[in-house]
């Protein structure tokens, strides 16, 4: 039977007191949880800083004069935004050379390519302290890729060393994108672009392609490819042997690549650093992408590389 005010006079404060030491176990409950995600939070956070923080790379970089080969290395596609960005490479290739136990400097790379303009500036830079080092060589060695700007980089080098296996080559500039006019004919959308500038919309990917428009276009690559097969021939020089396919976006293995003057030797970058430079011990002056930079590529960067992928995109490729 129901406790009433008739039989018990203090019903009313035996509920406020239940209430209340029910409102007060939920706050522990939720202290606690609280607490818990806390530590879990601290915990994956410390994790994420020991794995990308790179620890202990400004201590490898410091080189304290003694004898040494200095590694850097070019990952990926070359992007402004990347870990292989014409900023990172160059930071790293002049503190390699500026180390004065540097014997010489390994550019390892691995990369199908990217921006013309981030590989030019690579090829530039090599060049430059090349002259301003003379006694440092630079070699490049080839992993599993250096095809289109990783070779526009790679042939700054005073010499390249690959496997028998790496694919190397494709000298060539490609623009790609999409035309959706079909299938919004299809759907019945109608495009309704407006310009100041008779040009702005060039190649818009909604528009019936237009023919001086693809025509200009042409003329844009072209002027690159001729710039990239300058630079391919300045840095290879007599070494390269000439054929009509050489320059046509082709890609070889690094066995053939040797026979065709675009690369030296069969060579690791451990073969390189102990049979060539004489100095076994090897250094990184690879600059790292900071946690936030990290961060930053993951949600910012890779959204617009993702756009500019449905809409078009132009390097070497």
């Amino acid at each position: 039977m129901a406790d009433t005010s008739e039989n018990n006079p203090a019903w009313e404060r035996n509920i406020i007191e239940k209430l209340a030491l029910e409102t007060l176990s939920e706050q522990k409950r939720r202290r606690r949880w609280g607490i818990f995600f806390k530590l879990l939070g601290f915990a994956y956070l410390t994790v994420l800083i020991l794995v990308l923080g790179d620890w202990g790379d400004t201590a490898e970089k410091l080189g304290e004069g003694k004898k040494h080969t200095a590694l850097v290395q070019l990952n990926g596609v070359i992007k402004p935004s990347g870990e292989a960005s014409a900023e990172k490479v160059v930071e790293a290739l002049q503190a390699a050379f500026k180390d004065q136990g540097t014997q010489g400097v390994i550019l390892r790379i691995n990369s199908p390519g990217g921006s013309p303009v981030q590989s030019g500036i690579i090829n530039d830079e090599i060049r430059r302290l090349r002259g301003k080092h003379p006694a440092v060589p630079l070699y490049a060695v080839v992993e599993d890729v250096c095809a289109s700007g990783g070779y526009y980089v790679a042939a700054a080098a005073d010499r390249i060393y690959v496997d028998k296996a790496s694919i190397v080559g494709s000298i060539g500039v490609l623009m790609d994108g999409f035309g959706f006019t079909g299938s919004m004919d299809k759907l019945g959308v109608e495009r309704r672009l407006l310009t100041a500038g008779e040009n702005k919309g060039f190649l818009d990917p909604f528009s019936p392609q237009d023919g001086q428009h693809k025509q200009h276009a042409q003329l844009l690559l072209d002027d690159i490819h001729k710039q990239f097969i300058e630079v391919v021939r300045k840095g290879r020089g007599k070494r390269l042997k000439e054929s009509p396919e050489l320059f046509s976006g082709l890609m070889w293995t690094g066995a053939k690549s040797i026979e065709l003057g675009l690369t030296d030797e069969l060579g690791s970058v451990e073969y390189v650093a102990r049979e060539v430079i004489k100095a076994e011990d090897i250094r990184d002056y690879t600059m790292r992408a900071s946690l936030t930079e990290r961060f930053a590529r993951q949600f910012g960067a890779d959204m617009a590389e993702g756009l500019m992928s449905a809409f078009g995109k132009f390097g070497l490729r």
